[in-house]
């Protein structure tokens, strides 16, 4: 086992579970079930985080619509064909069950990865610099994880001038947003969640080769 892969994609989070777990998909014999955690933000809002768990580890606790519940894990992706179009799928992939922590940060994020595509700056109608980044995050059996990330302020304008193929070091949260999009065959448009990165601080790992 490749424990610097490991090291690459940390998560912890605690929250309430906000549904119960419903079966996602299955790999050999073994059963993967998915699930939502509503996790606190400082702000009062929550952020809406989806999970995915083996059904080993569910078979050894109770997870129920309310309950809290902390974990550790990796920010994972993956691709899936929508309405012809290939859609990137994130999700939570649940490794370790953990005690609540009443002091403990409960949303917590730590990457190590390459940027693949030209970072985009904008700025908002209230002049708030952004910076929008996709990272790719290697980690065992050959296979990356393709992370969205946004920075804000001094950050975004450090990441803007860093050239793709970079190996970023990332710290922050993940948050979802909900976005409306207009469909096709409806004259209304449908509401959808978008998760993310925040970030708090980055920093450029030198002496690495450009991809």
């Amino acid at each position: 086992m490749n424990y610097d892969l490991i090291n690459n994609n940390k998560v912890y989070l605690q929250g309430i579970v906000d549904g119960e777990p419903v079966h996602d998909h299955d790999v050999m014999d073994e059963q993967f079930y998915s699930f939502t955690l509503r996790v606190a933000r400082l702000s009062g809002q929550d952020d809406l985080i989806p999970v995915t768990i083996s059904s080993k580890m569910l078979d050894n606790s109770n997870i129920k619509k309310g309950e809290k519940l902390a974990l550790r894990g990796q920010f994972r992706s993956h691709n899936k064909l929508e309405d012809g179009k290939s859609k990137l799928i994130l999700s939570v992939f649940c490794k370790e069950l953990c005690d609540w922590d009443n002091v403990a940060n409960p949303n917590v994020v730590e990457l190590s990865g390459y940027i693949c595509k030209e970072p985009i700056y904008r700025t908002t109608p209230f002049m708030r610099e952004i910076c929008d980044v996709l990272l790719a995050v290697n980690r065992n059996f050959d296979k990356s994880d393709y992370i969205p990330c946004i920075a804000w302020g001094k950050n975004a304008q450090f990441v803007r001038k860093i050239p793709v193929g970079s190996r970023l070091q990332i710290s922050g949260r993940i948050q979802s947003r909900e976005y409306s999009k207009q469909s096709a065959e409806l004259s209304i448009p449908i509401k959808k969640i978008a998760y993310e990165v925040s970030v708090s601080t980055v920093a450029l790992i030198e002496n690495e080769n450009v991809l």
